[in-house]
């Protein structure tokens, strides 16, 4: 069995997919405002509406990326205005680890490896 998609739902799903093409250099040719697939390799990552509404007070979920450049997205969540969390630190099993929030504020977590 393997993870098949990782569903963000939100209210506002331009909002969010729009933050998240930025924040991983992609462009999906979507402005739907129902559904966007921004990642669809194995592990699919999709921003959705249901039509309920969301009180964004994500508490028990988080998504990690693994980057290259610690510095450089650094920098580039600073320009999209993220509020971070936490700043690239480097931990004792060896990763560089920050944390932040997206803009409904589900906690994302950026990690390199050295």
């Amino acid at each position: 069995m393997r993870v098949g998609e990782v569903g963000l739902l939100t209210n506002d799903v331009i909002r969010l997919a729009d933050f998240y093409k930025a924040l991983l250099d992609i462009e999906n040719g979507s402005n739907d405002k129902v559904h966007q697939t921004l990642i669809a390799e194995e592990t699919m990552l999709t921003i959705y509406n249901d039509g309920s509404a969301k009180n964004n007070n994500n508490q028990n979920i988080c998504l990690a990326f693994t980057v290259e450049d610690m510095e450089k997205e650094y920098q580039k969540l600073l320009e999209l205005g993220a509020e971070i969390i936490e700043k690239p630190q480097m931990r004792p099993w060896g990763a560089c680890n920050m944390s932040f929030y997206d803009p409904d504020r589900n906690i994302i977590y950026f990690r390199s490896f050295t």
